[in-house]
């Protein structure tokens, strides 16, 4: 079927360099739910993106622009780029609805030291599907192929997909660390609380799998938005996994952050998981840990909303693998146009949900004894409008695609009491929806 010219523009951000404008032109037109049933079955091979829940989100391909940043000023220089191109931006957007128009989807890196790339990627096709609303926007460089449809080539945006591909000749393997020293580190952060250094770390590892060829990521991103559908599965350049915990929507002013902390594994018993979703909700220790996070977000939102809703007690979330304590916070953003989707992320960030607390204290602890690279791992991973809407997740039940390799993350909150063996079988179980994932049974 016809696509749109091959066009993009790519830029590299030095912390202080100043990326030159970007000029696009995007259409968003509207679509007929059933064009949108399966949002994944529109996803050709190549530079997907991805961001779904319940069947509803957005799906993209092709690149019309993208900017790269590391660093400390990685999520300001991002968002900076954002403003500009969205200024020189001409856009036709008979939708209006959060996600329609122009929208970028971004991966940062975890740490501000990170050497790697944090990115924002403008596809230059677009699909979303929200309620009763479908939707298709097409984007182009200015002067180059039109990104504009009219009724005689409206299927302009459809192109050729071939069959997914299954992952053969799988073979995993450590990563960073094997699991006794692993454990060893777990202590050691138990000790480090315990002499009163720190009242929480969350302590990551990975774990390597290899293919005979290279892995299709459309393969796990289906079979994640099957087993996890309320969770949102999510792939932004090469970053992939169907993450539960929503660092932050904002959508028309209002702020919402889904915090997920204290973790208890299932069982498939029902009433033994039922007897367990009753401990942990009562665990002074998740209960602690939780207490924690809620608070770093809460802290986090409170200078940029004029008023906030939080939670006295959490909720216990059911997935098919795990069960969390979470909480939702609520707010209202106080000066939208200066807080963007991604500013507050980048305040958010990183939350004791995923650092600790104090979380400079925890964060620092974590580049010393951790032993790897978290590179895109627990940080933010979503999509931002013109608007500056938009949804960010936190990157976990992850993995990185990159060729043949996929390489996967998970973390324990480490607080006092914590035992080393029952975090490894915790991290154990993270790993299960990725892992599974790329099975082709």
């Amino acid at each position: 079927m016809n696509q749109p010219a091959p066009s993009s523009t790519s830029v590299a951000l030095a912390e202080e360099a100043v990326a030159p404008p970007v000029r696009l032109v995007a259409r968003t037109r509207r679509l007929d739910v059933a064009d949108a049933a399966d949002l994944l079955a529109l996803l050709p091979e190549d530079a997907p993106v991805a961001w779904i829940r319940n069947g509803e989100g957005l799906v993209g391909w092709g690149v019309a622009a993208r900017v790269t940043a590391s660093g400390a000023s990685r999520f300001a220089d991002a968002d900076t780029w954002w403003n500009t191109v969205v200024a020189a931006a001409q856009v036709n957007d008979e939708v209006a609805q959060p996600g329609t128009g122009l929208v970028a989807f971004g991966t940062f890196g975890f740490s501000d030291a990170h050497t790697g790339d944090s990115s924002l990627v403008v596809p230059r096709v677009v699909v979303g599907r929200r309620g009763e609303h479908a939707w298709v926007t097409t984007v182009a460089v200015a002067g180059e192929a039109p990104a504009d449809l009219t009724d005689d080539d409206a299927d302009v945006w459809r192109t050729e997909v071939s069959a997914t591909r299954a992952p053969h000749g799988l073979t995993f393997s450590d990563g960073s660390l094997d699991g006794e020293t692993w454990m060893g580190v777990v202590a050691d952060a138990v000790r480090r609380i315990d002499a009163g250094d720190l009242d929480k770390v969350v302590l990551a590892r990975d774990l390597l799998a290899r293919a005979d060829d290279d892995v299709d990521v459309r393969w796990p991103l289906r079979r994640l938005a099957t087993q996890y559908p309320t969770c949102w599965t999510f792939h932004v350049d090469g970053m992939f996994g169907a993450t539960p915990e929503m660092l932050l929507r904002r959508e028309r002013g209002l702020v919402t952050s889904r915090i997920l902390a204290g973790t208890i594994r299932r069982t498939g018993d029902e009433a033994r998981d039922l007897a367990l979703a009753g401990q942990l909700a009562h665990s002074s220790k998740d209960l602690e840990e939780h207490e924690y996070a809620v608070r770093s977000v809460a802290d986090a939102l409170g200078p940029h909303c004029s008023s906030m809703n939080v939670p006295e007690s959490p909720f216990v979330l059911h997935l098919p693998n795990v069960m969390h304590l979470a909480t939702d916070v609520n707010g209202v953003v106080s000066d939208a146009a200066a807080a963007s989707s991604l500013k507050l992320a980048e305040a958010l960030h990183p939350s004791a949900a995923v650092g600790g607390t104090p979380t400079p204290t925890a964060t620092a602890l974590i580049a010393e004894i951790e032993g790897m690279d978290r590179a895109r791992y627990a940080a933010p991973v979503g999509w931002i409008d013109a608007a500056g809407d938009g949804e960010w997740g936190i990157a976990l039940r992850s993995g990185h695609v990159s060729g043949n390799q996929v390489r996967l993350f998970a973390g324990c909150g480490i607080v006092s009491g914590s035992e080393p063996a029952s975090e490894l079988a915790e991290s154990q179980a993270k790993f299960v929806p990725v892992r599974d994932s790329l099975a082709t049974d």
